[in-house]
């Protein structure tokens, strides 16, 4: 059997949760604090789980189906009715808005609500595994943005979220976890959230690089598949209105194994232009960036007021949980221009103080007879997962632009040292 972590995802959960009438219920958590956690027939935990919740006491964690897809257990309520309803949305037949469309490239499969016939109350996520088509998957689980609490969050669990990582506001992202395929030893490295929150400024670029580092030197390769990637999400999000996500993941995966997943390049010039994560400058018009589109405003209220009642009709039923207040089509105050053109911009600028910025592009300068070659799409992947705080939205959201902008930097960078 092929050596697969199927690591797809982080499962944020405490308590176990059930199916009551289709929503998700809460009869069973009780017997799940107290330790109970069986396994659906065929299912194991999933082994190689690079960040969140793992199984063990009290924990369900990500569990692997032996038809190769993965099992999330549904959180309890409002986020894992929450998660579903995006799903949901996103993946529906009758979809036709071109947004949740390219949307879906960018996220897992989804296989629709799962269940065990030994116990039919237990709700499951039914995702594939990004990393299944892989002999040696080098995994990175990184969660972006500006801020990991929504907002109807409370101020003690905003102080909670601060206080965990308070760069996080001005780095833009926070590395949860990672497992890197090492050469020299046939074995793999790994780093859990700690590490990631010990990066500081100084060290986010070297910290950011042992993902691509396989014992022999940096897998430069890895390096640009990342960019080329992580560039099309962003493009994704700054063409849309209608979204905001808070506490949501990039999984990064590529192949470890010598021979299958690198990818000869021939000598790279140094990137002349590079993206800056503090510009807020608006996508380029259509001749220099075909991948953006605009829709008309009819199309972009229709989805979010379609998809704020949806949540609502859910949210509304479990409006005592946590003491939060029910979703109307009005967000509370979003504090999402922060520091865009602050510190770290500053700090991206010390070393080449008279670079050129520009807003979307990566422009790589070649001499006119060096050949075109990029790495295979099929050696690295880059989804967006977890989705428990999804809110709609009429703005851009330009807190997660600004973790792509910060990411996207800080990959470039490594290409140029």
């Amino acid at each position: 059997m092929m050596d697969s972590s199927l690591a797809l995802g982080r499962l944020e959960v405490s308590t176990r949760t059930t199916v009551d009438g289709g929503l998700c219920g809460r009869e069973n958590e009780k017997n799940f604090r107290d330790g109970a956690q069986p396994q659906p027939n065929g299912c194991a935990p999933l082994s190689h789980q690079v960040a969140g919740h793992k199984y063990g006491v009290n924990q369900v964690g990500i569990l692997q189906h032996p038809d190769g897809t993965i099992l999330k257990q549904l959180q309890p309520p409002p986020r894992g009715p929450r998660e579903m309803h995006f799903y949901n949305m996103v993946y529906a037949e009758d979809c036709s808005d071109p947004y949740l469309l390219d949307l879906q490239q960018y996220l897992p499969k989804y296989y629709g609500p799962w269940t065990s016939p030994g116990a039919p109350n237990d709700l499951y996520l039914k995702l594939e595994d990004v990393s299944l088509k892989f002999n040696k998957p080098c995994i990175m689980d990184v969660k972006m943005g500006q801020q990991s609490y929504d907002p109807y969050a409370s101020q003690e669990k905003r102080e909670q979220q601060i206080s965990k990582y308070p760069l996080m506001e001005e780095i833009g992202f926070l590395v949860l976890g990672m497992r890197i395929y090492q050469v020299t030893s046939d074995s793999y490295k790994t780093y859990n959230q700690q590490y990631g929150r010990n990066l500081v400024k100084d060290t986010i670029k070297d910290g950011l690089a042992k993902f691509f580092h396989n014992g022999n030197g940096l897998r430069k390769d890895a390096v640009l598949g990342s960019i080329q990637k992580v560039r099309k999400i962003l493009e994704w999000f700054e063409g849309q209105r209608q979204l905001h996500f808070y506490a949501s993941s990039l999984l990064f995966v590529y192949e470890g194994s010598p021979g299958l997943g690198k990818v000869m390049l021939p000598e790279i010039e140094v990137p002349k232009k590079l993206l800056s994560p503090g510009s807020r400058e608006e996508p380029e018009e259509s001749s220099n960036n075909n991948n953006v589109r605009e829709i008309g405003s009819c199309t972009h209220g229709h989805m979010a007021a379609a998809f704020s009642q949806d949540l609502s009709n859910t949210y509304m039923l479990h409006s005592g949980v946590g003491g939060q207040q029910p979703y109307s089509d009005t967000l509370p105050e979003i504090h999402s221009g922060k520091k865009h053109n602050g510190a770290l911009q500053e700090w991206f600028s010390l070393e080449k103080p008279n670079t050129n910025i520009v807003s979307t592009q990566l422009v790589w300068e070649k001499n006119s007879h060096e050949p075109e070659v990029e790495p295979s799409g099929n050696e690295v992947e880059v989804r967006m997962i977890d989705f428990a705080h999804v809110f709609p939205s009429k703005t851009r959201d330009e807190g997660y632009i600004y973790g792509l902008k910060s990411l996207l930097y800080i990959l470039q960078q490594m290409l140029r040292d």
